[in-house]
């Protein structure tokens, strides 16, 4: 019996539960941005190194995780997201197997950046833009749902890694997470081999160029990714500093650690729940639209660091943070699918979400330096805020251009 084509339609029961294995696929993956966190410990003190050189790892992990979000990007174009899946399942597999038994923190940083990073990133970028592809009515909360799935992974893995480090030791653990990766991630690279119906639709012909023209809003397409490029570094150079700074705010107050921590928590929880209501809302007023609402009131949580540090408040900020800004991210994805071809998705949406992993990684170096110049963090909230106007500002003038159509149902 032969299966009807419009089984697997846009917004089909099959788009649903390809959402969910997308889902699964990403939560898993993302291990590799939380597990070197973990055993951060254990790895200092087995190779008797300073905090610093500890760190390295994860420095190499999400160099490798922003590069190789492009390149996977690519490949999801061009093959499907069945090639970047099975990749970065393997890579991961290797990663973390050679990551284990390895001599020197050298060759642990390395294997933890250039493997893990790397088949991690398959599991960010080419996911989101391929789930993009397989909605049109409710793209938005299906975009947020898919983009869900690395906080998910940081309420999953942490815990579990944590666990079997302590009552089997670090490199037991990395060579089981390893072999976890490549016997789940593959099987679920198969089943999400099947390619978009809107990429066999979008064709080559005149509708074709019509409906997507080379000047987006009147820019070249290059000048517009790197306006949408300049936006994601600058609203999460923006974003870091709570994120990253608030454990050790909460310690110079005063309130200690374990207060920040809870504050932090508090952040993604909320974050979660923001990306799913942003993404509900960007289904009704689109992806620009969707960004300068979240971009202007995650300015204005920013803002209220300023005058209110008492331990209530800051609770009730941090949650308020998360809320605002937990939408955010998955919006550059709702811009990309609305101005570019879906032939384009997969590495122009992996391109603008590695700009926004590159503004976390320098807004928390930047905060920090701010803070050891000044002594005090007051500065670093202000430069944030700063950025976020950058942000703010793109937002608008983009919304500015002439040419600025309805979302497209493609």
């Amino acid at each position: 019996m032969t299966t009807p084509a419009s089984a697997y339609d846009a917004e089909s029961p099959y788009a649903w539960r390809r959402l969910a294995l997308a889902l699964l696929a990403s939560t898993i993956g993302g291990v590799g941005m939380w597990s070197v966190v973990v055993v951060l410990p254990a790895v200092q003190q087995e190779f008797g190194v300073d905090r610093a050189g500890a760190s390295f790892p994860y420095t190499l992990t999400m160099i490798g995780f922003g590069l190789g979000g492009i390149v996977m990007g690519r490949l999801s174009d061009r093959f499907g997201v069945l090639v970047p899946l099975a990749l970065g399942g393997l890579l991961l597999g290797a990663g973390y197997l050679l990551a284990a038994n390895a001599a020197s923190l050298g060759a642990f940083a390395w294997w933890q950046g250039l493997l893990v990073g790397v088949g991690s990133s398959a599991m960010f970028g080419p996911l989101v833009a391929d789930t993009s592809l397989w909605f049109t009515r409710r793209r938005g909360i299906a975009v947020a749902i898919c983009a869900s799935g690395n906080y998910l992974a940081g309420v999953v893995w942490p815990p579990l890694v944590q666990h079997f480090t302590a009552t089997a030791g670090w490199r037991p653990t990395y060579a089981g997470v390893g072999v976890f990766c490549v016997l789940s991630l593959v099987p679920l690279a198969l089943l999400l081999r099947r390619r978009a119906p809107v990429l066999d639709a979008a064709g080559t012909g005149t509708s074709h160029a019509k409906r997507w023209p080379d000047r987006p809003l009147g820019l070249s397409r290059g000048a517009l990714q790197t306006l949408l490029v300049i936006a994601g570094f600058a609203c999460c150079v923006a974003m870091s500093m709570p994120q990253v700074h608030i454990v050790a705010y909460c310690g110079d107050l005063g309130y200690g650690a374990a207060r920040g921590a809870a504050m932090l928590s508090l952040m993604l929880a909320f974050g979660i729940v923001s990306r799913l209501v942003s993404g509900w809302i960007s289904d009704r007023i689109g992806g620009l639209r969707t960004l300068l609402l979240g971009s202007a009131l995650q300015g204005i949580a920013l803002v209220l660091f300023l005058p209110f540090d008492g331990l209530v408040a800051l609770y009730v900020i941090s949650a308020l943070f998360g809320l605002f800004q937990g939408g955010i991210v998955p919006s550059y994805a709702m811009i990309v699918r609305e101005l570019f071809s879906p032939r384009e998705a997969g590495w122009r949406v992996s391109t603008v979400l590695t700009a926004t992993l590159f503004g976390m990684a320098v807004g928390g170096w930047m905060s920090g330096a701010i803070f050891d110049l000044t002594g005090s963090y007051r500065a670093a909230f202000v430069n944030g805020i700063a950025w976020n106007v950058l942000n703010v500002s793109i937002a608008v003038w983009l919304l500015r251009r002439p040419g600025l159509r309805p979302r497209l149902a493609t």
